[in-house]
This record gives structure tokens, sequence and C-alpha cells, in this order.
């Protein structure tokens, strides 16, 4: 026995929090993601072997994971920078609506349904695929983004989506940027901005909501953000970051479009599985 766990499902526990951290801080430099759709179901199966209720567990998971996202979402961002310029007066623009939407979208999903939101995500991420995987850059919405009202709007509907499936908003700011002509590295180093955004307004508003219900969960935890998990993962997560950035501009723009295509389909099977 190792805290309570047995010896050999401890061992397969560390190594899935080993693998998720890897695959998560890759996808992460790569895509401009956050990697939530690897991080929640690991720490599912970690806190429920740890005994946590199943009222709070998934909380527990989404809340943690936002936490996992930031510091992995920041040293993605500086790998990115330092492989050229990025257009941060963009991030600067959409810090506020970000952070509007994710506080309108975590009032939706408070009342909504669970499948709703996995249909959505479906649509949506399978949309996303299928224009990466054989627009091949000719779908565009214009050469240059839209003016400053508009892309407040963009801002709000990014953060609100994020916080309704519960991602970091790569994928849409990614389709966002392309669609006006804007290369995919540049896409992806603005995305992980983006994360960073959604991911500490999410871990707040997590840690904030989960405090009423602190008799049912862990110890070493902040309201529905377990500060063991974020121990355990993000400390891999943000040491891999660099290495998918650098791997992002071995590719070329298609190569790159091509994987962040097939990587949406796979995350989109996934939760159509779910939905069964």
């Amino acid at each position: 026995m190792f805290f309570g766990v047995p010896l050999t499902e401890f061992v397969w526990l560390v190594a899935a929090i080993v693998t998720g951290g890897v695959a998560t801080g890759v996808l992460a430099g790569l895509f401009g993601v956050g990697g939530g759709a690897i991080i929640v179901p690991v720490l599912y199966e970690v806190f429920r072997t740890f005994g946590v209720s199943d009222t709070m567990r998934m909380q527990l998971c989404v809340g943690t994971s936002l936490a996992i996202i930031v510091p992995t979402s920041i040293r993605s961002l500086r790998a990115h920078r330092a492989k050229g310029d990025l257009p941060l007066e963009l991030l600067r623009l959409w810090a506020v609506p970000i952070v509007f939407g994710v506080a309108a979208g975590g009032g939706v999903a408070a009342i909504a349904p669970a499948w709703v939101f996995k249909i959505a995500f479906v649509v949506i991420s399978t949309s996303l695929a299928s224009k990466f995987l054989f627009a091949k850059g000719t779908w565009r919405l214009g050469t240059e983004l839209p003016g400053r009202p508009a892309m407040i709007i963009c801002g709000f509907v990014i953060g609100l989506y994020s916080s309704l499936i519960g991602v970091g908003g790569g994928a849409l700011s990614n389709l966002l940027l392309t669609s006006y002509g804007r290369s995919i590295h540049v896409a992806v180093g603005v995305s992980a901005g983006v994360g960073i955004l959604i991911s500490v307004a999410g871990t707040v508003g997590y840690a904030i909501a989960g405090l009423a219900h602190h008799a049912q969960l862990p110890p070493l935890s902040i309201g529905s953000v377990s500060l063991l998990g974020v121990g355990l993962m993000a400390p891999i997560t943000t040491i891999v970051a660099p290495y998918g950035a650098q791997l992002a501009y071995a590719l070329s723009r298609r190569q790159l479009e091509k994987a962040f295509g097939l990587f949406l389909l796979a995350v989109s099977l996934r939760f159509m599985v779910s939905l069964f």
C-alpha cells in the first residue's frame, strides 16, 4: 500500500500522470491548446482512486486542469515569442472580453445539461478539423482582421465557448486568425496567450465556487482546485511545452494544419463516445 492505494495501482497512476503531463506539454507548445482533454480523464482516475466523491470529482478535475494549464500556457507563449513577433496587442484587446465570456459561460453551464455542451463541442471541433484538413488555406473570410468592436465580441465568444465546454480556447482563436490570413504559427502563439487568460479566470472561478463544498474535497485543495494534482502534473507539462513549440516551427504550415486537424478529430471522437 502507498498512501492507502495498492502499490500496483499507484504505479499505474504515476505512469498515467507522467504520460498525460508529457502529452499535454507537447500539445500546448505545438498547437497552443491547454490539453484539458488529456488532463481531465487522467485526473478523474487519480481522484477516483483516492476516494473523491462522484458529486465533486468532475468539478475538481476541471478546476485542477485549468490550474495546470496556467504555467504550461505561459511557457508555451514565451517559447513562441522567442521564435518571432506575436501580435500581443490582440491579447491585450481580448483580455477583458474573454474574462467576461468565461464568467457568462460558467453561469450558463450551471443550468444546462452536460450532453448539450458535448454535442456543441463535437460539432465545433469537427467543423474546425474539416477546415484545417481539407481547406488547404483557401478558405478565407478576409485578409485583415475585423475592427475593434467585432474583435471584442470575438474575444467574448471565445471565452464563452471555452467555459461552456472546458477547453482553453486555442481551437477557436486558431480558426479565427487563420481565416483572416494569419499564419498558423502566429495563430498558435496567440492561442497560447488566450489559454493563459482563460485558464487564470477559470481557475479563480472554480476555486471560489468549490469553497462551499470544502468538506467533500480532498486535503490540499483550494475550492475545486487540487494543489496536489497541480503539483504532480504541472512541472511535467511546463518542462515539455517548449519542445512542442520547437516541433511546431520544425513543421511546414500545411503539416501543422493537418496535425492540428487530426488532433481536433481525436478529441471530438472522445466526446462522441462519452455521449453513449
